[in-house]
């Protein structure tokens, strides 16, 4: 190589800001850069000749020893395979470390493998960086999981409180049915036998024996009308006869009313008894709240209702009703107004349960309740 060359390659490597320095068969540095130098702290006379891994790349990190053999920067000439690291750090001069990322690349002497030339430069202030953006991504999730467990648990004390003031609604409802059909009830029937009583006795009195019978057919009229208010505030059969026979009666029903076609679908697996309290009467009126839903929004033709539990230990319940009407967007299902919605998904979640809601304009709408069989709340 000419003088001229060489002076050329010294001009370019005093120029490049990156440290560079070029090793030998043995590992010993043939030429180093003034930014190597500048970045390690020695002189030129303190490298040149010296084993540039005892020199510089000697330790790990965390202070265990790096041994030679196992140094990829001197794997570049002894398996010819250039590398790049950018997790490990070189030593300066004074005995303090620094990351540095750096490259080893094998330096060929006409197709012969005669060392490597090593570039290198200091990355502690990305480290830094990237450190500082870890802690701060750590502190951020940190907050957004704590404001997550306290929107979680207002979320539940809100859902406690909806469950309570529903408990209080139905002990109320319970109530009323009750009073309603002992007093009233009662006071019926008795009219009833007083109106029957003075027909038999007004035989000779047409215009007044058509009038106590008006009067009858008024008071069977007031009687049914009262049986069905109290089924509406409470039914007898969900106390006496439990969940499984008041949702069939529920649907049997709502066929009878809507005169609809229909397909109403039940199994229950033995040994399944039906769960009482809250999750009997959740279950119950969102059922109620479905059939509701179909009757007066979606103008159908054909109904299918499914209902249906598995087997134990861990019975749930499944309760699927599917129509062929106009359908709903999901927009119109999400409102903020949709109260009957929102309550069946809040009386669901309540109990551990989810409510799912299928349905596009015109194509029909398929409203799903899966329910563990659960007594208490999660």
């Amino acid at each position: 190589m000419t003088p001229e060359i060489n002076d050329r390659h010294s001009l370019l490597l005093d120029s490049i800001g990156e440290g560079i320095f070029g090793i030998d068969l043995d590992g010993r540095c043939t030429f180093v850069n003034p930014a190597a130098l500048g970045l390690l702290g020695f002189r030129t006379e303190m490298v040149l000749g010296r084993n540039m891994h005892d020199l510089v790349h000697h330790t790990h990190a965390d202070g265990r020893h790096y041994p030679e053999c196992d140094c990829p920067i001197f794997k570049a000439f002894r398996l010819g395979e250039a590398c790049r690291i950018d997790d490990e750090v070189l030593w300066r001069a004074d005995g303090t470390p620094f990351h540095a990322e750096y490259a080893s690349h094998p330096l060929l002497d006409q197709g012969r493998v005669v060392g490597a030339v090593v570039s290198f430069v200091d990355i502690g202030e990305r480290k830094r960086a990237e450190a500082l953006l870890r802690r701060t991504n750590d502190e951020l999730e940190a907050r957004v999981a704590a404001r997550t467990r306290q929107l979680s648990d207002a979320l539940a004390r809100l859902r406690d409180r909806a469950n309570h003031a529903e408990l209080v609604r139905e002990q109320e409802r319970t109530r009323i049915a009750r009073e309603i059909h002992d007093e009233l009830g009662s006071m019926l029937v008795a009219l009833k036998m007083d109106t029957d009583w003075l027909a038999r006795r007004l035989p000779d009195a047409p215009p007044l024996q058509a009038k106590t019978q008006g009067m009858g057919r008024l008071i069977d009229g007031a009687v049914v009308n009262l049986g069905r208010i109290i089924t509406d505030l409470r039914p007898s059969i969900l106390d006496h006869q439990g969940l499984w026979a008041a949702l069939e009666w529920q649907a049997q029903e709502f066929i009878e009313t809507a005169e609809l076609q229909s397909e109403l679908q039940v199994h229950v697996a033995a040994g399944v008894a039906p769960p009482e309290g809250g999750l009997a009467i959740a279950v119950f009126r969102i059922f109620q709240e479905i059939l509701s839903n179909v009757a007066r929004h979606a103008r159908a033709r054909q109904v299918w209702i499914r209902i249906s539990v598995d087997d134990p230990p861990g019975p749930v319940l499944y309760l699927e009703v599917r129509d062929d009407g106009v359908g709903a967007s999901a927009e119109r299902l999400g409102a903020p107004r949709s109260y009957g919605v929102m309550g069946m998904h809040e009386r669901a979640a309540h109990f551990g349960g989810r409510v799912s809601i299928d349905s596009a304009p015109g194509q029909g709408t398929r409203v799903r309740l899966v329910m563990p069989l659960r007594e208490s709340p999660p």
